[in-house]
């Protein structure tokens, strides 16, 4: 017997037409209870019980008892300004041991769309040492890419010229490469096996 937890998906378009359905199958059936005349010698008969699903309210409850509480806005700042000390104090131990190096710019939204960027090419494949054979998580690199085409859809108008155009050509890019890269695979999968030398 399997570990895995068992789950139900529940349609509410569904579970709102059984409702109706239901509904009217009961009018109907008191309907013709009542026209026709009592039956005689009916025995036992077998009622079957099937589980119903939750209801929608219950689930979405649920799912709303599961999530953590909000922080307070005196808890939100005071974590970032803990968070920026920290953070600061990590720069400063890494420039007292590299002098040279200069202060870190601050994160933008262009590093966010390389960091998807970088993260899709290396499933993909690419950054492999010579010489070896690339390792490639095409799954990976398909939710990392739909990960950034979400990102392209919420932040829809919120962009300036720049980040919009670093993240659409990002997006070309890493879809086009996609597609090579699963096109190879579709062509070696369609190839035969090679077939043992023949025995002589």
């Amino acid at each position: 017997m399997s570990d895995t937890p068992k789950f139900t998906v529940i349609d509410r378009r569904k579970i709102k037409a059984e409702e109706e359905q239901e509904s009217q199958t009961q009018t109907a059936s008191q309907d013709e209870t009542a026209a026709r005349p009592p039956a005689t010698g009916g025995g036992p008969r077998l009622v079957v019980n099937e589980p119903k699903p939750a209801p929608v309210e219950a689930v979405e409850a649920d799912k709303e008892a599961e999530l953590p509480p909000l922080p307070t806005a005196e808890e939100s700042r005071e974590q970032k300004a803990a968070y920026d000390a920290s953070a600061q104090r990590l720069e400063d131990l890494v420039r007292a041991q590299n002098p040279a190096a200069g202060a870190q710019p601050p994160v933008a939204f262009e590093h966010l769309v390389q960091q998807f960027y970088v993260s899709a090419m290396i499933q993909m494949g690419a950054g492999g040492q010579e010489g070896q054979r690339p390792r490639v998580d095409i799954l990976g690199a398909r939710t990392t890419i739909d990960l950034l085409g979400v990102l392209a859809e919420k932040t829809r108008g919120n962009l300036t010229e720049s980040e919009d155009h670093t993240l659409q050509t990002v997006l070309f890019e890493l879809r086009m490469a996609f597609m090579e890269l699963t096109n190879m695979i579709s062509l070696q999968a369609m190839q035969p096996p090679p077939q043992p030398p023949a025995k002589r």
